[in-house]
């Protein structure tokens, strides 16, 4: 009756929207034929009892035939037309993963900041060499690499020379932390074992055995 590509369109469809319609298909003579999914996103009750209605914006809404459409829901406290998803609780720890990601993407991309601090108090250094290193050090810049300072400061000490890495400093946001969190955040929001989401184990036991944990 339903073929496997329809089932698994219902099934996203249950996923994401709370809400899973299927469309008993009728041949010539009547009898059931087959099973086919509606779109959740524009199917719609009607006022009557078992009537359906799939509305798009560019086109005229459809009415399918009464008692044709099954209407699979995840049960909502506040009313009973539509079904409600587990996961909205956890949109806020979505969005902080998300917001994480793109923020160490920006970080990466934008390349205006810097790599590392070349603090040199040696006066023993000429100006000449001083000029070209800090020459070196600009030709380095280019699209998405880390721009790099260059300080002299003479009548230096011992270690004249130092290389402070900025760029290890200023990375230093929680990035792993939060990645981790919002992650678990989310898998007790669809209440899924994690080995059955691909995901790979932070210890050397692992999850165990997938099949039970099903």
């Amino acid at each position: 009756m339903m073929s496997q590509q329809e089932f698994s369109k219902f099934a996203l469809d249950y996923l994401v929207f709370g809400n899973a319609f299927a469309e008993l298909r009728r041949n010539g003579l009547g009898k059931p034929l087959r099973l086919e999914t509606t779109p959740a996103k524009f199917t719609r009750r009607g006022v009557k009892d078992g009537v359906y209605w799939f509305v798009n914006d560019w086109k005229e809404p459809h009415e399918f035939s009464a008692g044709s459409v099954f209407h699979l829901l995840e049960p909502d406290i506040n009313q009973e037309l539509y079904g409600l998803p587990e996961y909205l609780s956890a949109l806020n720890s979505a969005w902080l993963n998300e917001a994480a990601t793109l923020f160490r993407r920006k970080y990466y991309q934008n390349g205006a900041h810097a790599g590392y601090i070349l603090y040199m108090t040696d006066a023993a250094q000429s100006s000449s060499d001083v000029d070209r290193m800090r020459q070196a050090m600009r030709d380095t810049k280019g699209i998405g690499n880390f721009r790099n300072l260059f300080m002299y400061a003479p009548n230096g000490k011992p270690d004249g020379i130092k290389i402070l890495p900025l760029s290890e400093v200023a990375t230093k946001d929680d990035f792993f932390n939060i990645k981790k969190a919002s992650r678990d955040d989310l898998l007790s929001a669809h209440r899924v074992p994690p080995q059955m989401m691909g995901i790979i184990p932070d210890n050397s036991g692992g999850f165990g055995d997938a099949v039970k944990a099903a």
